[in-house]
């Protein structure tokens, strides 16, 4: 098994005098398998954030979003969520790709409370999971390495209002993202949004779509 610190984070550690504090927080939080306990917060979240690395060690952080339950523990090695259509820039998947490597963050705002994860991860489009996730073109399975909780002191508290409209869910039609109806994209859509702008009013202006995101309204 890889040292959980790298000698960065040790000479960090050293630096301002938390070594045994570190090594106390590993024995303590840091499990290599999904508990129980674990297993009820991610399966009640809405949303995460992940963290990927590519090729050159370039990382980048994403926002994840769904109904509820749409991130699975398949066991207490394994998560599971689903690939969902976003801006076609596949940044996430790409690094995955190359890396492997994520990190997860999920977070619940009204409490507080957060829990990490880190694994390595995979994608599969033929996964026996993809019948359970309407409107997925993936699955991204993560075998976990290391799963710990995290101070609440600075996290914020918000208050939950609303599920997004977009979510993909069985029996509903998934609205046209609104930024895909702007004039300057319509060339570069791909072949599976063809003719959707049309059905959805028409082209709009960068301008009008950024009036649309401000009020809430994309």
């Amino acid at each position: 098994m890889e040292p959980f610190y790298t000698n960065e984070q040790r000479a960090f550690q050293e630096r301002f005098e938390t070594t045994k504090m570190a090594d106390l927080l590993q024995q303590v939080i840091v499990h290599p398998e999904v508990s129980d306990a674990h297993r009820a917060f991610i399966e009640s979240r809405d949303m995460f954030f992940l963290a990927t690395v590519d090729g050159e060690g370039q990382p980048t952080c994403s926002y994840k979003g769904g109904d509820p339950g749409f991130v699975k523990v398949v066991n207490e090695a394994t998560l599971a969520f689903p690939v969902y259509d976003g801006n076609g820039m596949y940044l996430s998947l790409g690094n995955i790709r190359a890396s492997g490597k994520v990190g997860l963050l999920f977070i619940d705002l009204e409490t507080p409370h957060r829990l990490r994860v880190q694994g390595t991860a995979s994608i599969a489009e033929r996964d026996a999971l993809l019948a359970e996730y309407p409107g997925a073109d993936a699955v991204v399975r993560v075998a976990v390495t290391a799963v710990f909780v995290n101070c609440t002191r600075y996290v914020h508290k918000y208050q939950r209002v609303a599920s997004s409209r977009y979510v993909p869910r069985p029996g509903c039609d998934t609205p046209f993202a609104e930024w895909k109806r702007i004039d300057l994209v319509q060339e570069a859509l791909p072949p599976r949004d063809a003719g959707k702008t049309a059905q959805t009013g028409g082209t709009i202006t960068v301008e009008e779509y950024d009036l649309k995101r401000a009020t809430g309204k994309a």
